[in-house]
């Protein structure tokens, strides 16, 4: 079993922890292709050490650099977007690693879809804007989408061998660093705050995600698609210790759960090596020291961004694209500090309701909600900066 990967994002926390774990299997999995966005110097060092065939620079400015950079190398490197949609349906390939930031994961991965190429998914936003059209695509073409979130790894690795009937998906949070304070307190959290999460090391985007909880809407709307349960059999619990990575029960009342201490490189692991399990070098549960396992439902009023995907959900169509995309927007002024931490649920509240709505929308439409989502949103950050 030697499998030949792509690494979309290479240079990101997800990206290099996919790279660890194949360092550790290098008789197993071959890289093929690497893409980053501007990370030019690891991009390249990456390159080297794996001896890759083919690169992306996505920011087209670092082109002449990254070349320079790997003359002498049998790698081919390439520029922009569109070189990444073309070289994932590449017939040497046979999964491809989705760990770009945000809606610009949504093309490579139609591309690869439409190649029959597997998908180890770690860009949950693909399934959140376009779920039915990815979802669809891979049926059609006989893909396996495979979850890289632990919650969904989770889920997945529940599921296995199971034959009984799903009652409910459970989808464990850590609550994030904001957890135990006031509502009052957290409409004057400093970014820096946001960004020291309690257990897991991510990208910034992912983390600010967390710390208002939406990554768990986020997470609510994938597991909707990635396993087929209506969103009203899906509950958020928060659990701090993210020793139960999420849950799932049973029609005859049993719960299954997935436990291991946090480390991101296990379901990594787990979904390019699936249906097998291979050593990984990481920690193990001591069960003579684990004290407790606490579980709490969520304050939705603490953490509106839960209300809100569930919302967008419910109505379904084209809101949840309008909702990634406002998102996004709203998470990127705050780490820039125009905006306060509250802001961002109520910008993203405010796109929903403007937002012309799609109940069937084609890719297009998926597209252009994107668009005008954002557009909507920088025009409603003017109304919440902060000076």
């Amino acid at each position: 079993m030697r499998r030949c990967v792509a690494i979309l994002g290479s240079t990101g926390s997800i990206g290099t922890q996919t790279l660890d774990v194949i360092s550790q299997h290098r008789d197993m999995f071959e890289v093929d292709l690497l893409t980053a966005n501007s990370s030019a110097d690891l991009l390249i060092k990456q390159a080297i050490e794996f001896d890759v065939n083919n690169v992306v620079i996505c920011d087209e400015s670092k082109y002449e650099y990254v070349k320079n950079a790997l003359k002498g190398y049998d790698t081919k490197v390439f520029a922009g977007m569109q070189s990444v949609c073309d070289l994932v349906t590449s017939h040497r390939l046979e999964i491809i690693v989705t760990a770009m930031v945000g809606f610009s994961g949504l093309k490579p991965t139609i591309a690869a879809l439409k190649a029959g190429k597997s998908i180890a998914l770690a860009n949950k936003e693909t399934l959140v804007a376009a779920g039915s059209i990815v979802t669809d695509l891979a049926f059609r073409n006989g893909c396996a989408i495979l979850p890289v979130d632990s919650e969904h790894s989770a889920i997945f690795q529940c599921l296995q061998g199971e034959k009984a009937s799903i009652e409910k998906l459970l989808l464990t949070a850590s609550g994030g660093p904001f957890l135990h304070l006031t509502k009052e307190e957290i409409s004057n959290v400093t970014v820096e705050a946001a960004l020291k999460h309690p257990k897991w090391t991510m990208g910034a985007k992912v983390t600010i995600d967390s710390a208002s909880m939406m990554n768990k809407g986020l997470e609510l709307i994938e597991a909707k698609w990635l396993f087929k349960t209506d969103p009203s059999k899906i509950e958020i619990v928060v659990h701090p210790q993210s020793i139960i990575h999420s849950m799932v029960q049973f029609t005859d009342g049993s719960v299954s759960a997935q436990m291991s201490i946090p480390d991101m490189r296990l379901p990594i692991q787990y979904a390019i090596s699936y249906p097998y399990r291979l050593n990984l070098n990481t920690t193990r549960i001591d069960f003579s020291t684990l004290s407790k396992l606490d579980f709490y439902a969520p304050d939705r009023e603490k953490f509106p961004c839960i209300n809100i995907a569930y919302k967008s959900i419910e109505r379904g169509g084209n809101i949840p694209c309008a909702m990634n995309a406002a998102n996004e927007i709203a998470v990127e002024a705050f780490l820039k500090r125009e905006i306060s931490f509250t802001a961002i649920p109520e910008i993203i509240g405010e796109v929903i309701e403007k937002i012309y709505y799609k109940k069937d929308p084609s890719l297009d439409d998926i597209f252009e909600t994107d668009r005008y989502a954002r557009e909507l949103a920088i025009i409603n950050k003017q109304l919440h900066l902060k000076y």
